[in-house]
């Protein structure tokens, strides 16, 4: 009864706030979803084949389901939607439960970024205060800031994408950190016979064709693979930016701050961080949030701010963030601006 109860009066807000009601379909065709949304969600998923063969899921992941819905239905305008349903997910914990019972928001299609990831986070918090959940805590963190660091650093292009493909696997993560900070992913003797065959053709004519590849053609190709390995100690220099910047821990009021002293202790680019004014919005409506760079690291699709709202008992509550690139890895020809959140009905009690 309380959960009925708690539910009606979410809703009531989300409606005041402009949240149409949406209903994502519950059953999935699983390889699409493994295909265009990670390998992350294929251990979570319960599938079966239906009669033809074809492997279906539950739906593991009600923003996922609510992106194909939009996409199936061609919508092209700006959608502010809410759902009430149920993820199915599997677990190898026997305390945690296979069906969850979420109410959540999304808005699809919006270019006001700003406005609108704060507006999923207070329509998120009014819903909560609403119900009268108190002491509640807010912990948030932004993906794209760490996107932004790897981007200014001096390290080849595959390392920033290794780097930028792996944050939300942080052993893995580790594992390349290690790598990149001992060089030892570089093969000495490769690097050698590299720079001889590269100074060998600086002498030859650069407009001669070997194997229908022009000389200064090949040439630029060899520069860039031989400063490929980096300095030992650079890669230090640089494994340690990464990893300071990664604890960095403060309350949104102390952000700005922290990050200027970052960049200045590691002599990085002054414009490295260009956009913190989601930040400082959330900051104005309550300064002493937690901000974490470390935070937001277990969901592979979120690519802006992540948040999640936690109850006296420390239980997970609310969760959301932004994900620009899911819809176009769902299907669409182009990237598409969305945020979202969800309540965890289950853990209103707890």
């Amino acid at each position: 009864m309380k959960s009925k109860n708690y539910s009606e009066n979410i809703i009531k807000v989300f409606k005041k706030d402009g949240f149409v009601l949406s209903e994502p379909d519950v059953l999935l065709d699983s390889d699409y979803i493994i295909q265009r949304s990670g390998e992350n969600f294929r251990k979570l998923m319960l599938t079966f084949e239906d009669e033809s063969g074809k492997s279906m899921c539950l739906r593991p992941d009600l923003t996922v389901a609510s992106c194909i819905k939009y996409l199936k239905e061609n919508s092209k305008a700006n959608s502010k939607i809410f759902y009430s349903g149920q993820a199915y997910r599997r677990t190898n914990n026997p305390r945690d439960k296979v069906v969850n019972d979420q109410l959540g928001i999304e808005i699809l299609g919006s270019k006001n970024k700003t406005t609108d990831d704060v507006k999923v986070l207070l329509t998120i918090t009014n819903s909560i205060k609403k119900i009268k959940i108190k002491k509640t805590s807010i912990k948030v963190g932004d993906v794209s800031l760490f996107q932004q660091l790897i981007g200014s650093l001096k390290i080849p292009e595959r390392w920033k994408m290794r780097l930028k493909r792996h944050f939300w696997r942080p052993q893995y993560f580790e594992d390349l950190l290690r790598r990149l900070e001992t060089n030892s992913d570089v093969d000495s003797a490769a690097v050698d016979l590299d720079k001889k065959k590269f100074f060998e053709m600086k002498n030859l004519d650069q407009n001669r064709e070997i194997a229908n590849r022009k000389v200064s053609e090949i040439l630029y190709r060899f520069d860039r693979k031989i400063k490929d390995p980096r300095s030992f100690a650079e890669n230090k220099k640089i494994v340690k930016i990464i990893r300071d910047f990664l604890k960095i821990n403060c309350s949104l009021d102390k952000l700005e701050k922290t990050l200027k002293s970052f960049v200045k202790k590691n002599n990085l680019n002054k414009n490295v961080f260009k956009d913190l004014s989601t930040m400082k919005n959330l900051s104005k409506i309550n300064p002493k949030i937690v901000f974490s760079t470390n935070f937001g690291r277990n969901i592979e699709y979120y690519t802006g701010i992540v948040f999640e709202i936690y109850n006296s008992s420390k239980k997970e509550i609310a969760r959301g963030g932004r994900y620009d690139g899911l819809l176009m890895s769902l299907g669409s020809k182009k990237n598409i601006p969305a945020v979202g959140a969800a309540i965890n009905l289950n853990n209103l009690n707890k």
